[in-house]
């Protein structure tokens, strides 16, 4: 039993003519109830709650600050290598882009390790390009300890695993992996997965179910918002989320909100979202599940993070760098995608307190757990 045998029973075309058929009315309902379902999500996500933002965005806020007060966490990815066996239309790290190509050794982490210590992070998101081979688990069996060392919680986003190979890399610091579909539309999918392991549809979606089973502590999902209709993507995202809250109950979660950005290859959206949108589905998420987590990366503007960080945001990336090497080395490769918000970590730090909220630069939850 995985989320594979509900995806099966969902029907993508059904599913995205259900959401665009939702009324007015059917949003002042979603609005009035204390808990919303997967059909008041639907409202929510639909055109017809364009002009209901604003009650919206009072009431995600209302429920944030409920479930998660004034903080704010903070994180740092650290790109380890930027090697990948995929090729994939939207990636600058795509096997087909002719570029310099880096691995991280053990003196280059140290080296990026701290730089990063030394803009206070203690919450670090390992990333590398999908090649198990030359970044798999023999790497991450000597870069994970030299890591946590040094950070209270370890994240990674890498290519999808086993799960005996989960259960090892939590007994090394493991403590959250974060693994996004893409596109839950499997002939999209395709379209833009060309060869290489990341081809398997079936064994990436299965993937927060063999990390639940692994007992890793948090779990993060998505959809790379753009690929296919934005609102139909979301709402597979939003039924596996509440799939997985329900099978595996002990595990944290966490929604990211990736939208297409520029990069090597040069692929255009194929649905665009607008930041109103984006807010939308913030709080259309936020009011389904008022315990999620819910992270914004450097992906977006510096304004748009601004003025969206107090309707529902739970985590925010800073100073992020999307290369090996990027925080301490020279002669730094290709970056993974430009990024948008480019403030140091200490200018983000300066307006998470401006707006009054509380920097966090630990996972707290972990100091609990031993």
């Amino acid at each position: 039993m995985s989320f594979l045998t509900q995806f099966n029973q969902m029907n993508w075309d059904d599913i995205s003519l259900s959401i665009r058929a939702k009324t007015a009315a059917d949003v002042e309902r979603a609005l009035s109830k204390p808990k919303c379902d997967l059909e008041d999500f639907k409202a929510l996500i639909s055109p017809a709650a364009e002009p209901y933002l604003e009650q919206m965005a009072q009431r995600s806020l209302a429920l944030t600050r409920q479930r998660f007060g004034n903080t704010m966490a903070l994180y740092i990815p650290l790109y380890l290598s930027n090697l990948c066996a995929n090729a994939c239309t939207y990636c600058g790290f795509s096997m087909e882009n002719r570029i310099k190509r880096r691995t991280l050794n053990s003196e280059e982490i140290d080296a990026e390790i701290k730089a990063i210590k030394k803009m206070k992070f203690d919450s670090v998101l390992l990333v590398t390009g999908e090649h198990e081979t030359k970044v798999g688990m023999k790497y991450f069996r000597q870069a994970l300890p030299q890591i946590k060392q040094e950070f209270s919680y370890l994240a990674m986003e890498v290519q999808p695993l086993d799960q005996d190979e989960y259960a090892e890399l939590k007994t090394l610091g493991l403590d959250a992996v974060m693994v996004y579909q893409e596109t839950y539309h499997p002939s999209t999918y395709a379209e833009h997965h060309l060869r290489g392991n990341k081809t398997n549809f079936e064994y990436r979606l299965e993937t927060p179910d063999r990390l639940a089973r692994a007992g890793i502590d948090k779990i993060g999902i998505g959809a790379l918002i753009g690929l296919e209709d934005w609102r139909t993507d979301c709402f597979y995202v939003a039924s596996h989320l509440d799939y997985l809250e329900r099978t595996y109950w002990q595990t944290r979660y966490s929604i990211s909100f990736p939208r297409l950005r520029p990069c090597e290859g040069g692929l255009q959206p194929k649905s665009v979202m607008s930041d109103k949108q984006l807010v939308q589905l913030i709080c259309a998420y936020r009011l389904l599940n008022p315990e999620v987590e819910l992270s914004l990366s450097t992906r977006e503007s510096a304004h748009f993070r601004d003025n969206v960080l107090p309707l529902g945001i739970t985590s925010m990336s800073a100073a992020s760098k999307t290369q090996p090497g990027g925080y301490a080395l020279e002669d730094v490769e290709l970056e993974q995608f430009e990024i948008s918000d480019e403030r140091s970590a200490q200018s983000v730090e300066s307006m998470i307190k401006q707006r009054g909220f509380d920097p966090v630069w630990k996972d707290w939850h972990n100091a609990y757990s031993g």
